[in-house]
């Protein structure tokens, strides 16, 4: 009882203190998210187009979130499931805790983890911080509870303030090996779970399109 009391407090002492980050700096610029048909932002080595797969990149909103435990979860599923689409999540939180947190939530299996502390990367595909509301508001508290007695996902004790600035917002996005943009879902609060077959879909039929127009088979 003791230790599981000491827990909570630990809990409720890190929601405290990331509930205190302070906004984005005037001078963060968050860029117009990619729309479908756009071309991806070339914002990173890492994340670099034309590729010799089509990928999906997700953006989690940071470790110890339920939410994007259950996000991640899903994105190494469907990655195992999948071996022709490359599968990138992206974290904001230290190296450490992103380390840590993949391993405590089942590791990476075919998926691909990149650590962006600074956010530039949630910057330049149009990601910021949500409002209370969307964060905070009655429906994420519900849904939080009801992830964590239904499947048990009640979300990892990161120490600190590793796990990062819990106000950012998540999102997912599917490009072609060209480098098109062609399916988004930028989350409306924080419980908005991507569904990745989705932009599997959007994938397939964006490619049989461009074969019928190339003439092809």
């Amino acid at each position: 009882m003791a230790s599981l009391i000491r827990t909570a407090g630990t809990r409720l002492s890190q929601e405290l203190q990331s509930r205190q980050s302070p906004p984005d700096p005037p001078e963060r610029q968050i860029a117009p998210a990619p729309k479908v048909g756009d071309r991806a932002p070339q914002s990173s080595p890492d994340i670099a187009f034309p590729t010799s797969k089509p990928v999906i990149i997700v953006f989690l909103r940071h470790c110890g979130d339920a939410f994007a435990e259950k996000t991640f979860n899903k994105l190494t599923a469907f990655s195992v499931k999948h071996p022709s689409i490359k599968c990138i999540a992206v974290s904001h939180s230290s190296q450490s805790a992103t380390d840590k947190w993949v391993i405590d939530v089942g590791g990476e299996w075919e998926v691909e983890v990149l650590v962006d502390p600074e956010r530039n990367l949630y910057a330049q595909w149009g990601l910021g911080l949500g409002s209370t509301w969307q964060v905070m508001g009655p429906s994420q508290v519900i849904n939080a509870y009801r992830l964590g007695t239904d499947e048990g996902i009640w979300g990892q004790v990161v120490e600190g303030d590793e796990s990062g600035n819990k106000w950012q917002m998540g999102g997912a996005f599917a490009v072609d090996c060209s480098g098109a943009v062609r399916w988004v879902h930028i989350g409306g609060n924080a419980s908005d779970i991507p569904d990745f077959e989705e932009g599997r879909k959007a994938l397939e039929d964006a490619k049989k399109v461009d074969h019928e127009r190339n003439g092809l088979a």
